[in-house]
């Protein structure tokens, strides 16, 4: 009889404490699923600049994940998705230039090098350094970004702004344009991002 009671109370027990683990489970896989931040409208700018004409595009088409936890970031940006004022400057950058049916993509895969620095628990902006792996064209570089992560009620926006060669990733000007396009290309990244369990 005692021997019934002990494994009636032994199972209650068990079942207690499955009740309790569960919320408990449940809770930090959220938490941790939480540290994750994405958008699939994130905002890329492209700015050359020369004595003879400015040439800007812009798309709000790149997809972005981040995880505020670890620090990795991973975006991809379709390149027919740059708009341009001019519609023959969007036709010889896809066609002449980016090639954009052969390398449709561009991605980068990188790091926040101050992750622990940034509190996602309360709202503020945190100067961050951003290193990874841009590849574009066929052709992958390392770069270092300097961005700033901004945390403002349960969202994270990264904004960042560093400069390219086009001969580094083997995109080729011809002479008789070459004075119209920069040395240096501008590029500018906007991402708004939410917790991709929202």
């Amino acid at each position: 009889m005692d021997e019934c009671r002990s494994a009636g109370q032994l199972i209650k027990n068990v079942k207690m404490k499955k009740t309790l683990l569960l919320p408990g489970l449940l809770l930090a896989v959220t938490t941790a699923y939480s540290q994750k931040y994405m958008t699939r409208t994130a905002n890329v700018t492209f700015f050359s600049a020369t004595s003879i004409e400015n040439i800007e595009a812009v798309n709000n088409e790149a997809a972005c994940i981040a995880d505020m936890k670890t620090g990795q970031v991973v975006m991809q940006v379709p390149v027919s998705s740059f708009k341009f004022e001019k519609a023959l400057m969007q036709e010889h950058f896809n066609e002449n230039y980016m090639e954009s049916d052969k390398y449709p993509k561009a991605t980068f895969k990188g790091q926040i090098k101050d992750i622990s620095s940034i509190q996602m628990t309360r709202d503020g902006s945190y100067k961050v350094s951003v290193e990874g792996d841009l590849a574009m064209h066929g052709v992958t570089r390392h770069v270092t970004v300097p961005g700033t992560i901004t945390v403002k009620k349960g969202t994270v926006v990264a904004t960042g702004t560093f400069k390219i060669k086009p001969e580094d990733y083997k995109i080729e000007i011809p002479a008789v344009v070459s004075s119209k396009i920069a040395k240096e290309i501008e590029i500018t990244v906007n991402a708004p991002m939410k917790a991709a369990n929202q």
